[in-house]
């Protein structure tokens, strides 16, 4: 190629400029996600695109040379799925933050992936609109991130996942060739549903640089109920008696591991006594008859003590005590987060399990997790500095992993499969299931350079 010269990092440098990092020492925070117990390689080089066409001419040259790329949002993943591999290009898309529309009458937002979610829901609010998809990390985690994963959140049960929230896609595949998908209507069977594929595909098909995501308008009210009971599977009783009797859009769990630690390190006063607590919310203008009808539920399965408010700053305080959770856990040591979904009437079963499984380790699990949707989060705590507690933390995972699969669970509800989740997914989908999803990655990306060895 006449005038570039045949080096990689230095041909990439020659069309990129400053976007190109090749300083070990600056590769450092780019080398891993938040999955601390997966293997990270040594990347050749960090790509900071600024546009469409910086990502393009990265994946272009890394196509002609072979070249694996690795693509990056905020780095918050759970699952190692941006960890980089030795020799690998790291492409991130965090400098590609720009909202480019709100459209108030077809309530729509498009926005480039590097967008923070946090950040899209307070500019759509502004126009009096609501961008519902709510993961844990929506204040750090970025839109093309929740896209690669199908990120959930709090409101899952009633409102759905990241994908049932997207109307466009806008990628680029490994050989530098850019692909729109999906449409702006609201109804589209015009043929193979490429956005959806694209959902969840954890930078392994193409690499997501631009979204038009669905909003809705933001309900008028809301009311909280906090229940607390003496064990959770009492919890879980009350879970499915709501279900009956109203439609909240936030059930989430805490058990006392994960009670005591957020009382730790925010002194917010949850009642420690108890086995675990329910934070229930309901919306609309229903809001409060619905939640007095889940207080009354919980009342019936056993509570030992309600809490009812309709004030938003309050609501918000005992929203944030399940939203800082893993953060609480952190404090007391290493963790390996696991992200199971079962059937909501099998949830007894896996709190039950998860029990079992921590007094047949001597480990500590604090569990917490969305319990309307059967999707919990058993969080495994241990000293990484003691190998023999490591082992034990790693034979507790696969335990976890084998029960839920027992209960005819799924091995991840939101955070993904990247590399902590690839042993255990034949077990799950099949073997010909996955051999077809190997077949679908090929077609994408023939050459195998995006993302390899993780998600499928």
């Amino acid at each position: 190629m006449t005038g570039v010269v045949a080096d990689p990092v230095a041909e990439l440098t020659v069309l990129l400029g400053e976007a190109v990092v090749d300083d070990p020492d600056r590769l450092i925070a780019y080398r891993r996600d938040q999955s601390l117990l997966t293997p990270v390689g040594e990347p050749l080089a960090l790509v900071r695109a600024r546009t469409v066409a910086d990502v393009a001419t990265t994946l272009k040259t890394a196509h002609r040379y072979g070249i694996p790329v690795v693509t990056r949002g905020a780095g918050t993943g759970l699952a190692g799925g941006a960890n980089a591999l030795d020799g690998c290009i790291v492409l991130s898309t965090e400098k590609l933050n720009r909202i480019l529309e709100i459209d108030e009458r077809s309530r729509t937002a498009t926005v480039e992936a590097g967008v923070i979610n946090g950040d899209l829901a307070a500019a759509v609010a502004g126009h009096g609109l609501w961008y519902v998809p709510d993961p844990g990390s929506r204040a750090i985690s970025t839109i093309g991130g929740n896209l690669a994963t199908n990120a959930g959140g709090a409101c899952c049960a009633k409102y759905g996942v990241t994908s049932d929230h997207v109307a466009r896609i806008t990628a680029v595949l490994a050989d530098g060739r850019i692909i729109h998908t999906g449409s702006a209507t609201r109804k589209n069977v015009a043929g193979l549903n490429l956005t959806q594929l694209l959902v969840g595909s954890e930078g392994t098909l193409a690499v997501i640089v631009e979204a038009t995501m669905r909003l809705r308008t933001k309900p008028s009210k809301t009311a909280t109920v906090v229940a607390a009971f003496a064990d959770p599977v009492h919890a879980v009783n009350a879970v499915m008696a709501i279900q009956t009797v109203a439609d909240p859009c936030l059930v989430e769990l805490m058990d006392r591991t994960t009670i005591t630690a957020v009382n730790d390190m925010t002194h917010m006063g949850l009642d420690e006594s108890a086995g675990a607590l329910l934070l229930v919310q309901c919306d609309g203008d229903g809001a409060v008859t619905e939640a007095d009808r889940c207080a009354t539920a919980c009342r019936n399965a056993a509570a030992t003590e309600i809490y009812e408010t309709t004030d938003p700053a309050e609501s918000d305080g005992l929203i944030q005590a399940r939203r800082v959770a893993l953060t609480a856990l952190e404090r007391r040591g290493s963790t390996l987060l696991d992200d199971l979904a079962v059937p909501v009437p099998r949830l007894p079963e896996m709190l039950n399990a998860i029990t079992a499984i921590a007094d047949r380790h001597q480990l500590l699990i604090g569990t917490f997790g969305h319990a309307a949707d059967g999707n919990l989060h058993p969080t495994i705590v241990f000293d990484a500095a003691d190998a023999d507690m490591t082992a034990r933390a790693h034979r507790a995972f696969d335990d976890l992993v084998a029960q839920c699969l027992a209960l005819g669970g799924s091995i991840t509800g939101e955070h993904g499969i990247g590399v902590l989740k690839r042993p255990y997914l034949e077990a799950m989908i099949g073997p010909t299931e996955r051999e077809l999803m190997a077949g679908v990655k090929a077609v994408f990306d023939p050459a195998g350079i995006l993302n390899p060895g993780r998600a499928v």
